[in-house]
């Protein structure tokens, strides 16, 4: 059981069927057993696909999830089922070489993988060679201001690990810029979770550095919610989140693409008229954002706080359900 959540029974092939009714038991047999006062503790957390919409809180209590846990709602195993296979989140990329990984085991490297620090000039001429995927691991407004042709944005929190995994070929060395050359080892960690230790070099002194050093910088602007709405049919809306989020409620008029479907469905797109991406907080447009300026797109823009922000100024939502 997660926050306001539980684990996806979909993962195994033909053993589905299985697997939901031992889910359901276990919820209802086990978890709905216990006192309202017993804290748990879940082993994943918000923006994970292992679970439907979890939760963002590290804690709950099972009277919490007992009141407000959609999936302790369902008293026989049909509905539940229904219910369960219904609310799951696409099956990332990653998934099959994952648990590959985890049946043999993952190579011990025994530290962290080497990555070495290359000054300005040396970066820029390993980006021109194509010795790796070039990756801008900082916050959405700071790579907005100011990145590197070409660079895709996956910010340095724990969610890169995903999109990583999502995005990214494990055999391709990366090049890398950072917040602060001193994030190194947070972000290796971050990508070794979902199996990449491949690293071509890091940009020392990031794009301070970098500015300083006279080298061109690219742009991805960013509008407001008020900016979007105000805009109407002027502006190509798209929304990367997933479908069950586009289901709950989205932006009148948007387009859906889930993120890792964007550079495929990119051609739905008019590439001369302007982008705004929104996802939910502004994390996923950025990186979305990023992907449309790497396809050619000529004006895109990010959405920070996105849909959040959308619903806090009580703007009009499309497509929310029915409770």
């Amino acid at each position: 059981m997660f926050v306001n959540s539980a684990g996806r029974p979909d993962l195994m092939g033909g053993k589905t069927e299985r697997l939901t009714e031992q889910l359901f038991q276990t919820l209802r047999e086990f978890y709905l057993g216990l006192p309202d006062s017993v804290i748990i503790y879940p082993a994943h957390g918000a923006g994970s696909p292992c679970g439907a919409d979890i939760g963002d809180r590290l804690e709950s209590t099972i009277g919490y999830e007992r009141k407000f846990n959609q999936f302790l709602h369902y008293p026989d195993f049909k509905s539940f089922k229904d219910y369960a296979l219904r609310t799951a989140p696409p099956i990332p990329t990653y998934y099959p070489r994952m648990k590959k990984v985890n049946a043999k085991g993952p190579d011990i490297l025994g530290s962290l993988p080497t990555i070495p620090a290359l000054p300005p000039k040396t970066f820029k001429k390993a980006i021109e060679e194509k010795a790796g995927v070039l990756i801008d691991t900082r916050t959405m407004l700071g790579f907005g201001g100011g990145h590197i042709t070409g660079a895709l944005n996956i910010g340095g929190s724990p969610m890169l690990s995903i999109w990583a995994g999502w995005l990214l070929n494990p055999e391709k060395s990366i090049l890398l810029v950072l917040e602060e050359d001193t994030e190194i080892e947070k972000v290796l960690k971050l990508f070794l979770r979902t199996g990449y230790t491949k690293f071509a070099g890091y940009l020392a002194g990031g794009m301070t550095a970098w500015d300083s050093a006279g080298f061109e910088l690219d742009r991805i602007g960013q509008v407001t919610v008020h900016e979007i709405k105000a805009a109407k049919g002027r502006v190509q809306v798209v929304d990367v989140r997933s479908s069950s989020e586009w289901e709950e409620g989205h932006v009148p008029g948007a387009l859906h693409i889930f993120l890792p479907e964007l550079r495929e469905k990119a051609a739905k797109l008019k590439k001369r008229k302007p982008v705004a991406v929104y996802c939910d907080s502004g994390y996923r447009a950025s990186l979305g954002a990023s992907m449309l300026k790497q396809e050619g797109f000529e004006t895109v823009s990010n959405v920070p706080g996105s849909w959040q922000a959308w619903k806090k100024a009580k703007f009009p939502i499309e497509g929310k359900k029915k409770k």
